[in-house]
């Protein structure tokens, strides 16, 4: 496979042409959950000006687009699982994108809709970079199974499907390969987690940083041994997918399913800082902002404003 990485002293520097360049894949999709609004997200999120945002970070945008999503006339129930035609449409289609932007030498910027659609971004990217690793920032581990999840939305199963822990696999979802170990993924800022993930986390070891860690270790420490579960020789590429609800809801309470006790806006913005500095950050995903649900115009600014920074963050920003 020809990757679009030079390798320099074991780090791996995003280059095409000299340029920095990004693929904004906008996705307006709400199908992996019940509420609407959601699929407005990507256009506020460009909206509020993200674009030139990134290009004062001398950053190249190759492609700008929002995919369209149509719901297909008959979408039955699958066991517990809602929507599951709908869904597995989308993240196909989303996993092509991301696979294509990576080949033609750009940074996938996935920009969300919910968070199911992640099935899409971590299979589009894992299909290029196979020795890759995931972090997973967000209040939910998102790993259940079709038989553990309570609610049946799928935004709270992809990270199941890319490790192929969906068994048996529903037939709607078998274009999706298990591409993830659980020895590549890491989490950071849980404070909500079903019964059912909790035993998954365990039984298969995967790296899983708490709210509780973040307050005991501070987020520095936290984001170095999650980097260390995952990345311990520091040369593997990473993905980064970010729910903004990761976020305590004093700084992003536009979204569907706030959880108190949440990362600052600073402590989300020093995971995404730190993550660029390793110079192995080869795509993100930003998910979950949903404007309809705030409840004025000042609470959907600060949500919207906050995945713009956090995304300006990954892309290189520095406060100095």
């Amino acid at each position: 496979m020809t990757s679009p990485y030079d390798v320099d002293d074991a780090v791996l520097t995003y280059r095409f042409y000299g340029k920095k360049n990004v693929a904004i894949i906008g996705s307006p999709f709400n199908g992996g959950q019940a509420r609407s609004g959601v699929e407005t997200g990507p256009l506020h999120v460009l909206e509020h000006g993200l674009e030139k945002q990134l290009e004062s970070l001398n950053w190249n945008i190759t492609s700008s687009k929002n995919l369209i999503f149509s719901p297909p006339e008959s979408d039955p129930d699958e066991g517990r699982l809602k929507r599951p035609r709908y869904v597995s449409e989308a993240t196909r289609a989303v996993s092509s994108e991301v696979a294509s932007a990576i080949k033609s030498g750009s940074f996938p910027l996935t920009i969300g809709g919910d968070h199911s659609l992640a099935i899409g971004t971590v299979s589009g990217v894992f299909s290029q970079f196979p020795d890759a690793c995931l972090i997973w920032i967000d209040a939910h581990a998102d790993i259940n199974t079709p038989a553990s999840t309570p609610s049946g939305n799928i935004h709270g199963c992809p990270v199941s499907f890319v490790m192929g822990l969906a068994d048996p696999c529903p037939p709607q979802f078998e274009w999706v390969q298990p591409l993830l170990k659980a020895n590549k993924l890491a989490y950071i800022g849980l404070r909500d987690v079903d019964s059912g993930e909790r035993e998954i986390l365990k039984k298969h070891n995967i790296a899983a940083f708490s709210m509780h860690h973040v307050d005991k270790f501070g987020i520095g420490k936290v984001v170095e041994m999650a980097l260390a579960r995952v990345n311990p020789d520091g040369k593997s590429p990473i993905h980064l997918s970010l729910d903004i609800d990761a976020l305590d809801p004093e700084h992003a309470p536009a979204t569907g399913t706030p959880v108190r006790g949440g990362l600052s806006l600073r402590e989300a913005c020093y995971i995404c800082e730190a993550l660029a500095e390793t110079g192995n950050l080869v795509g993100m995903d930003i998910m979950e902002c949903n404007p309809v649900l705030g409840i004025d115009e000042r609470s959907v600014t600060s949500t919207i404003s906050a995945a713009c920074s956090l995304v300006r963050c990954a892309m290189g920003e520095t406060l100095l």
